[in-house]
């Protein structure tokens, strides 16, 4: 057999595997937005089934060994090549998958998919002792997951590495430390400025059927193509690709608050826009997919924040806004502006502010280290939690619900996830900096409704490399430099400054 047949058996398998999941895939989006409450245990089986099926056919021994003659071929010579970056993508996965028994991939999607509907019914009544039991489970299993894959360090590395792969936990800590010394004095500064927005702009009322509608239109405008995909309603907000031209974002809404609803659906097209743009004639294999997490959270958080809180922006959408909104008719563009960026220390993670957003993932970034390297027990988290709000925001969670039940992720086996949001922070800044320099001046685009010229820059940059380069390398081609808070922090500084009188 030749290594291009081989090749060909490899991605057939490959193919194989990504229809398995995408089929899973569609059972959690409908376990999470439409499945009745009743469903839950049975729906657990199913996915668990999947998800044993799945990974029978990842550690397949015969593909295996494909695998092994083709990282010696001339096939794999050009690592960042279309044939290099599969080859190697999918052996790494196949070393790591290999050593993880078939009955605890079983019982990580069992669990998760239980604990999901436990946390919700937890977060409803704000009752963590609900919730604990199948928690500790959750990380009993996580660490059962750590040691059976092997790492360097610390376990935590070993659960990092599915969401950034080629990240160690060491990195991570340094570049976010960076990040924290360099917030924390301009957020104390903010607050000793003085100068407050009129936040409860957003707190008027603002109907759920205009919200929808206008939060669809601002998307689609974006570049979120809803004949490629769809916008539902969830419990916590995700988006979900089920196949190469099947992507679902959902939010949720509060009548009393427009960030919600409106910034969650611009995060998660964000995350859509990135998948739409992967190349569908390598869907199921590494040149069709996207690098990591933090990759992917950098086009969420581009779109929510260095577009969708720009002032370029909003002169373009107002005007539409207070069409729609008759709570807005009497608001200024400028206090809106403001009042939509407005740095105030809050409970909920996903509605932070830009300039304290990170130091909510610091605060779950070390409760998770400390939970795997079981030096946190899971009946003293709560407290912890809130000890960790009163020295990072100076605020304490009333509650449950606003405390440690906010996120889903630990419910849903994501452990090792948190960071990649401030990573994605990063790549954002850095990324959006690079854009703006080529396009010459996005500003005066988004003013004009043009956010074609960003998307398509994003799609020839990012998503149509897939996995053929490390996050790192990305940054550095696409950049010039290696990642840094520099352009986070000047992004910050530039908006925020002029607004607070810095």
């Amino acid at each position: 057999m030749t290594y291009k047949q081989t090749f060909d058996r490899v991605v057939r398998h490959a193919r194989e595997i990504a229809l398995w999941e995408s089929s899973a895939s569609v059972l959690g989006w409908d376990e999470r937005t439409k499945m009745p409450s009743a469903a839950t245990e049975y729906r657990a089986e199913q996915l668990s089934l999947l998800a044993g099926t799945i990974h029978s056919r990842r550690v397949d021994a015969e593909y295996g060994a494909w695998l092994a003659e083709l990282a010696e071929s001339p096939l794999a010579a050009d690592r960042t090549s279309d044939t290099g970056a599969t080859i190697r993508h999918l052996k790494r996965d196949y070393d790591k998958q290999v050593k993880l028994p078939q009955t605890l991939v079983e019982e990580l999607v069992r669990t998760a998919s239980l604990a999901q509907h436990i946390w919700q019914q937890a977060r409803e009544r704000s009752d963590f002792s609900a919730f604990r039991d199948v928690l500790g489970k959750m990380f009993e299993l996580k660490r059962a997951q750590a040691e059976a894959i092997g790492y360097k360090h610390t376990p935590y590395d070993a659960l990092l590495d599915d969401y950034e792969p080629d990240e160690s936990t060491a990195a991570v800590e340094r570049v976010l430390a960076e990040l924290r010394d360099a917030l924390v004095p301009l957020v104390a500064a903010i607050a000793s400025s003085g100068r407050r927005a009129d936040a409860s702009i957003l707190s008027r009322h603002f109907a759920r059927d205009a919200q929808e509608n206008f939060g669809q239109r601002a998307a689609a405008e974006i570049g979120f193509d809803f004949g490629r995909g769809r916008l539902d309603v969830t419990a916590h907000p995700f988006c979900s690709s089920l196949g190469p031209d099947d992507c679902r974002i959902t939010t949720r809404f509060d009548e009393q608050f427009f960030n919600s609803a409106f910034f969650g659906i611009l995060h998660e097209a964000g995350h859509g826009i990135y998948d739409q743009g992967l190349r569908t004639d390598w869907h199921g294999l590494p040149p069709g997919a996207a690098i990591s997490l933090g990759i992917h959270e950098s086009q969420s958080r581009m779109w929510e924040n260095l577009v969708g809180r720009s002032l370029p922006f909003w002169q373009h959408f107002y005007p539409q806004a207070r069409t729609v909104f008759p709570s807005l008719a009497d608001v200024p563009l400028e206090d809106f502006y403001f009042a939509v960026n407005h740095v105030q220390p809050s409970l909920i993670r996903v509605e932070a502010d830009e300039a304290t957003y990170n130091l909510h993932i610091l605060i779950r970034f070390e409760l998770e280290q400390a939970l795997v390297a079981d030096e946190l027990r899971i009946d003293d988290l709560p407290a912890a939690w809130n000890a960790k709000y009163h020295d990072y925001l100076g605020i304490t969670p009333s509650d449950d619900a606003d405390g440690v039940l906010q996120d889903i992720h630990w419910a849903a086996g994501l452990v090792g996830y948190f960071p990649t949001y401030s990573l994605g922070n990063l790549y954002a800044s850095q990324f959006f900096a690079a854009a703006d320099a080529e396009l010459g001046g996005l500003g005066q685009q988004f003013a004009a409704g043009q956010f074609g010229p960003l998307k398509e820059w994003l799609v020839e940059h990012i998503h149509s490399v897939g996995q053929c380069f490390t996050a790192a390398e990305l940054v550095e081609r696409v950049t010039g430099k290696p990642l840094s808070h520099r352009p986070l922090i000047a992004h910050l500084r530039g908006k925020l400054a002029p607004l607070y009188g810095l």
